[in-house]
């Protein structure tokens, strides 16, 4: 979903945002949906929308270590 089919959504960064850019940034959208798009395109890039089962899937995930790079 491009950006633009986003408007008046409110968007918020990480309080751990370092602000070079290199974020991701979140939306939380009617029935539960949550978008999230890449702070480098500033806001005309894609986003990608989750449903509300998707977005505990994922944010389950980063909480229990599931995409943490092992070499």
């Amino acid at each position: 979903m491009n950006s633009a089919d986003l408007t008046g959504a409110v968007w918020r960064k990480s309080t751990r945002s370092n602000g070079d850019a290199n974020c991701v940034e979140v939306a939380f959208l009617n029935e539960g949906r949550v978008a999230m798009r890449d702070t480098k395109h500033r806001g005309n890039g894609p986003a990608l929308v989750f449903t509300p089962g998707e977005w505990d899937a994922f944010t389950s995930g980063m909480v229990n270590g599931e995409f943490i790079r092992r070499s």
